[in-house]
């Protein structure tokens, strides 16, 4: 079950803990996968450790319009012109602060990398998607954007912007066999949390019925059934993976 085999799938931020997970899960049922990110010895070590000629690295700086503009076609290009199937819209950032302190650029940047991008990597990708009448988006969003959190009013703000633009593509998109989902991970163990101080860890997982952090291969199982075939009559959906710390 789950394969991919013979798909071509697109990785934003696959330089992250979560992102490099996506990548090897995708990867292990068969797709070819395209890692995308900023950082380009370290899109380097995960495509070396995953040793395989269905991997490739593509360093882009998406903060350039241009990058954006010409992503899906890079990465289909890495592979030999086939076509994208899968895009998952992982990258993000976060400028976190109080409302009252928030600068207007770090509202601005978070909603443009976290919410703008994707929607356009999206709309380039749907180009071909529609065409050929098959193809999956998952967009990677976050219990805050359901739940809000202080000092992120920002990154609540596009994640949960997120979520209502993949439910309208999906309504745009559905008639032509293309579905665009949602995984809205909880608090995950990355880098980011891994430095978090021990008691709020421990308060976290208090707060968390199932008593632990998540780990980056929970999201990644997520997102591996929704680009397969079993997922095929799933659209418009948002698969909450959080150890039940938000039940929706």
């Amino acid at each position: 079950m789950f394969r991919l085999d013979g798909k071509l799938a697109l990785v934003t931020g696959a330089s992250g803990g979560i992102g490099a997970e996506l990548a090897r899960k995708l990867h292990a049922q068969g797709a070819e996968v395209v890692l995308s990110g900023s950082r380009q010895e370290v899109l380097a070590e995960i495509a070396a450790s995953i040793g395989s000629e269905r991997v490739h690295s593509l360093v882009a700086d998406l903060s350039d319009k241009a990058a954006v503009e010409t992503l899906i076609a890079d990465a289909e290009r890495l592979a030999h012109g086939r076509p994208l199937d899968i895009l998952v819209n992982n990258a993000g950032i976060t400028r976190d602060t109080l409302a009252i302190r928030m600068k207007d650029e770090d509202w601005a940047k978070v909603l443009e990398m976290d919410l703008s991008i994707p929607f356009y990597l999206s709309r380039s990708a749907l180009k071909g998607m529609l065409k050929r009448r098959s193809g999956r988006i998952i967009n990677i969003a976050s219990i805050i954007g359901m739940t809000g959190n202080a000092g992120q009013a920002n990154y609540a703000a596009a994640k949960a912007g997120m979520i209502g633009m993949s439910k309208s593509l999906a309504k745009e998109a559905g008639s032509r066999g293309v579905t665009v989902n949602v995984v809205a991970p909880g608090f995950i163990d990355t880098a980011m949390t891994q430095n978090l101080p021990e008691e709020y860890k421990k308060q976290l997982e208090v707060s968390i019925p199932l008593a632990k952090i998540g780990k980056p291969k929970d999201v990644a199982a997520a997102v591996v059934y929704l680009a397969s075939e079993e997922a095929a009559w799933v659209t418009g959906s948002t698969l909450h993976v959080n150890g039940g710390m938000g039940m929706f």
